[in-house]
């Protein structure tokens, strides 16, 4: 089954999905997969995006390492989860700037279709410096806290808490 998306055209990749095109493509072909290339630091501070209501794990690989070395190994790394050729792929980081990066890379050694995610997980920063404008969390797509048990595989499992249940658990921490 494939779903119809509407990408704004971009050089070198298959385009870009706002927030929700990409849930949309998610949901709605069972070979699209989610790829967040933020660093494990990002996806334990911030959290990542829940696909489980689409019937898939997102894939964590991150596009750049500690100190902001790129990932060598990230072409191995999408292969060892499973990313193939053929297969949609839409990437997301933090604010939809090294996931460019990330699809035209993948275009370039044949996986795809490859699409970036506008604004990213939290988008950009508002005149405040606050990331609380746009992304996938402030359109209300599904998120969560990062999966600790599955820290070091290619290929982690949704994740385990809710959005609300981490609104909730932070609430208690503050009081």
């Amino acid at each position: 089954m494939s779903t119809q998306i509407d990408p704004r055209p971009a050089e070198g990749y298959a385009g870009d999905l706002t927030p929700q095109q990409a849930w949309d493509l998610l949901t709605g072909d069972p070979d699209a997969v989610l790829v967040d290339v933020r660093t494990e630091g990002e996806w334990r501070a911030v959290g990542v995006p829940d696909t489980t209501a689409a019937g898939t794990a997102p894939v964590f690989v991150e596009w750049v390492q500690a100190g902001g070395r790129p990932n060598a190994g990230f072409l191995a790394e999408l292969a060892a989860a499973g990313v193939t050729a053929d297969r949609p792929i839409a990437f997301l980081c933090r604010s939809g700037q090294r996931s460019i990066g990330a699809a035209r890379l993948a275009t370039a050694s044949g996986l795809g279709p490859a699409y970036n995610v506008l604004e990213g997980f939290e988008g950009g920063p508002g005149f405040d410096g606050v990331r609380d404008r746009e992304g996938w969390k402030v359109r209300g797509l599904p998120w969560g806290a990062y999966d600790d048990a599955a820290a070091h595989g290619a290929k982690q499992q949704a994740p385990q808490q809710t959005s609300e249940q981490a609104t909730e658990q932070t609430s208690e921490q503050a009081r």
